[in-house]
């Protein structure tokens, strides 16, 4: 019962997300659907960071690297097709058929090699590691002067392009994302459910006894950290096309801070949770200075996280397994 209430609630979210653009043009609020464009490529990202946190148990501080090794790639491809210049002696391309593979394979390889090393680690160690690994991606792209350092970079040529699809075209993009969310949902989904899945939970609840039976913890934590990556680089060259602007700040600590705020919040360990902390999270964002500043709250407004602090402590302390737990207490 509690599975078929679960499932049903998720076919419920998917259908609304599809009518959702239909929902906008009847209301003449179409620009709204770049807002949900933006929640949709971070829900891909906080579900990315749910398979650490939440089924393995591995509290990474450093997961927006990713998402800026995934964006920097689409853009460095775009500026020097721009540019009409090389890299490497390759030439740029706004083709979505090469940039944004290339950006999921990049953040694979980065993710390979940040793992093998933070994953010698455990506990604050690694939470240290994995902070810094993030920091030396943060400081190498504001280094990167050729493409505006730390003022960042536009693309000037607009979205990637895809045969048969216009992806300039906000109603397009968006199904583009949505569609690429419900394949790595689904994905994760699978995966959490599988025999791989089992061990990740066993490396979460008693990571030694692991070592005792002989299955090699290290290498099953470096491939789900790999897959985390990979996660976390295709939000970030979605999120590079969608705001067809890429700085060093997506990579910041802060961003990973925020994704770790929205898989608490939403519940951890629970893959829709995390979806459901990154609504209220990023729709708190968008909405919340504008309704603080309606009630004459003008101070508040312009800090707004002042606000949704105290609604952050109270979810954590009332509902433990977050918003996933509060609507599915009945189910345990």
């Amino acid at each position: 019962m509690k599975y078929t209430h679960h499932t049903r609630f998720l076919i419920g979210c998917l259908l609304a997300l599809i009518l959702l653009p239909w929902l906008f043009h009847a209301t003449d609020s179409s620009y709204l659907v770049s807002t949900f464009t933006r929640l949709i490529i971070f829900a891909i990202a906080a579900v990315s960071l749910d398979l650490l946190i939440g089924y393995t148990g591995l509290v990474s501080f450093g997961h927006a690297a990713f998402l800026g090794v995934g964006a920097y790639t689409v853009g460095i491809l775009s500026f020097h097709a721009y540019e009409e210049t090389t890299f490497l002696g390759l030439p740029g391309t706004l083709s979505g058929l090469t940039a944004i593979p290339l950006a999921v394979l990049l953040s694979a390889l980065v993710a390979l090699i940040i793992g093998a090393l933070s994953l010698r680690t455990k506990g604050v160690y690694f939470i240290m590691i994995t902070l810094s690994f993030g920091q030396m991606l943060f400081f190498l792209f504001v280094s990167l002067e050729q493409y505006g350092g730390d003022d960042g970079m536009m693309m000037f040529d607009g979205r990637n392009t895809l045969p048969g699809l216009d992806l300039n075209d906000r109603v397009e993009f968006y199904y583009f994302c949505l569609t690429w969310f419900t394949l790595f949902f689904l994905f994760c989904t699978r995966l959490v459910r599988s025999k791989f899945g089992r061990t990740l939970a066993a490396i979460r609840q008693n990571e030694d006894r692991l070592s005792s039976i002989g299955i090699n913890e290290y290498w099953a934590k470096l491939q789900i950290f790999v897959i985390a990556g990979i996660g976390a680089g295709l939000a970030g060259a979605l999120s590079a096309n969608h705001t067809e602007f890429i700085s060093p700040d997506i990579t910041h600590w802060t961003r990973s801070g925020d994704l770790m705020i929205v898989v608490i919040l939403g519940g951890m360990g629970t893959l829709i949770g995390p979806v459901l902390g990154t609504f209220l999270f990023l729709l708190l964002e968008e909405f919340l200075p504008l309704i603080l500043h309606s009630f004459g709250f003008d101070l508040l407004s312009e800090h707004w996280r002042f606000v949704f602090g105290p609604i952050l402590i109270l979810v954590v302390l009332y509902a433990k397994s977050g918003l996933y737990g509060m609507i599915f207490r009945k189910g345990g």
